[in-house]
This record gives C-alpha cells, structure tokens and sequence, in this order.
C-alpha cells in the first residue's frame, strides 16, 4: 500500500534519529496523526526550529546554551579552580544530575582519532589551553570515556599540560555499584583494580 506523500515524508524524517528504524518511523508518524491536534503540532515544530535557532555553544566552555554564555559558567558559586573535561554536551548533563561536581566544564565536542582524521585542531582544545592560561585553574580532571580514542585524547591533554602547574587528574573507571562482580566484564574490572583507592 502506498502511503499519503506527506506521511512518507515524515516518516522519513524520524528515522534519521539515530536507533529509529522504519516501523518505529511509521509508529511514531501515526501517533502524530491519530493522537497530535493542530496546536500539538505547531508546538513540536516550533520547538525543533527553536533549538535549531537558538542553541549555540557557550564561548567560554563548549557546552550547549540558549544564552551568551551558559548558566554554569556564568555561576560565580562555582568552584572555577577545576575544570572536567569532557567528549560532549550530554556528558555535562549527565554528571549535573548527579548533583556531585561543583566545578567548571569544558567540552570538547569529539576526540582524537587519527584514523578518522580527527586531530588537535579538530576538537575544543585551543580554547582549553588558554582557560588554564588566563583562569586561575588549579586541577584539570578529563572525563573522556574508556575508548581508545577517550584514552588517546585524555594522553594528549595530560602531555600538554605537563609543563604547567595544574594537576591533571582522571575519572576513575570500575565497577558499578550493586553489579556482582561474575557479570562484569574483562575491561570494567581491569579498570576497577588500577583505580583502587586506599580504605
């Protein structure tokens, strides 16, 4: 059965968000049909455009925001002492969750990966440099993930700044809590043993 141009269309659209395929596509489509109204609608699409429009990323770290410089470094509350250093925006929000890091963040937005030609000057580096510079940065602490690209680029920055007088620490990998320790992994227990802290 061949369906309306216009549902075509849409379904097309939503499966290019990443892990939605053509049934979910078509699901999603008809939820819009059957149960959006017109206001419904108007709403999604104005808040597509919104984001699209006005989400930039903030000068100072790299982090997603809708204002000229984004909420956390914006909070003279802040400890601005310590930067994280990590991969992209959603690693930002994921840590803020937790409610646990009072400090500074600067996002990178990708890794090093020479295979697929991502250098130096292709991530948030530059201005990473001259934070550490002109701020009055005591600890730098790099939250790149356990990948190889995560360790190169977390390798990269360390070497860097080893002639500078900032501690250059790293997020500690291991094993979750509550996780028996049969059903973990090879890498997630390595990591879990040369993290270990004193009790």
């Amino acid at each position: 059965m061949l369906l309306p141009k216009v549902m075509e269309e849409l379904i097309e659209e939503f499966a290019k968000f990443p892990g939605v395929g053509r049934k979910t596509a078509e699901r999603y489509a008809m939820f819009i049909i059957n149960k959006f109204d017109n206001e419904d609608a108007l709403r999604l699409s104005q808040a597509i455009e919104a984001v699209k429009t006005k989400i930039h990323k903030c000068p100072i770290c790299g982090n997603l925001t809708d204002q000229d410089i984004c909420s956390i470094c914006s909070d003279s509350k802040r400890d601005q002492s310590m930067i994280l250093v990590v991969e992209n925006a959603k690693d930002v929000f994921s840590i803020e969750k937790s409610n646990e890091y009072k400090g500074l963040y600067h996002v990178l937005n990708g890794v090093l990966s020479p295979m697929d030609g991502m250098g130096p000057e292709d991530i948030n580096l530059e201005t990473l440099w001259k934070r550490v510079v002109n701020e009055k940065v005591r600890e730098i602490i790099i939250a790149t993930s356990s990948t190889q690209e995560g360790e190169t680029t977390a390798l990269y920055i360390k070497r860097v700044l080893q002639e500078v007088d900032v501690l250059v620490s790293r997020i500690g990998y291991g094993v979750p809590v509550g996780l028996n320790l049969e059903y973990a992994d090879d890498l997630t227990l390595s990591k879990a043993i040369e993290n270990r802290k004193k009790i």
